[in-house]
């Protein structure tokens, strides 16, 4: 038995797309281009005349190429690639600069408004369906959640879940003794003491059944000594 750490990785390029986010927008003002939005991608976001470019725009002043717009948790980073007609904001020429909210960039004649540059992500919460009650035997022995069959060994110090051998994380460390840790919020489990089941009391009948046969083991061995 292992235990995992689970990472989760957001890939730069990929539009994250969880409910309620707001992502870094702007917006084409030029007469016959607007009402058209570049909402921006997570990373590196290439502007120009290509077909190719994550945001085409179709205009003579606009270059191949003109412009990346990289969206990070820092902001909106402005860049021209060398385009023939330039790139300003709020009228000055830039090569790099950062945008914000309310600013105005040209690329050649083509105008845009800088609405925002934050994105916020709602990223949303999952819940773990936690197992149904233990089943408590007629010998008070306790039996897994999730494995039915196998009496509970461990019980967590935080959310107090009880778990067998089978579903327990251990965490080696080097030079110390093994963590035990929850399956469901990997905090650290203690070891229970074990309820063994309780021997049936014998009845009447049974009692007389074990004596017959004690004294008829006993007659058999005298037989074999006395032969």
């Amino acid at each position: 038995m292992y235990f995992l750490l689970d990472i989760c990785f957001f890939d730069a390029q990929s539009q994250v797309s969880f409910g309620g986010n707001k992502m870094a927008r702007l917006l084409i003002k030029m007469q016959g281009l607007e009402d058209r939005t570049l909402e921006l991608r997570f990373g590196v976001n290439r502007v120009g005349r290509d077909p190719d470019c994550d945001f085409p725009i179709d205009h003579p002043t606009v270059s191949t190429s003109h412009c990346e717009l990289e969206l990070s948790g820092t902001g909106v980073m402005l860049r021209d690639c060398g385009s023939t007609n330039g790139t300003f904001v709020n009228g000055d020429r830039v090569k790099e600069t950062w945008l914000l909210p309310g600013q105005a960039v040209h690329l050649g004649d083509v105008e845009l408004f800088v609405e925002s540059t934050e994105v916020n992500i709602a990223i949303p919460k999952f819940e773990r369906e936690r197992p149904k009650p233990p089943v408590v035997l007629e010998d008070g022995v306790m039996l897994c959640p999730r494995h039915p069959q196998t009496p509970v060994a461990y019980k967590c110090t935080h959310c107090h879940e009880v778990m067998c051998d089978n579903c327990i994380h251990i965490m080696q460390r080097k030079g110390g003794t093994p963590l035990f840790l929850c399956t469901l919020c990997s905090h650290k489990c203690e070891p229970l003491d074990i309820v063994q089941p309780r021997k049936k009391k014998k009845t009447f009948i049974g009692f007389l059944q074990d004596t017959v046969k004690l004294k008829f083991r006993r007659s058999v061995g005298r037989a074999k000594s006395e032969s």
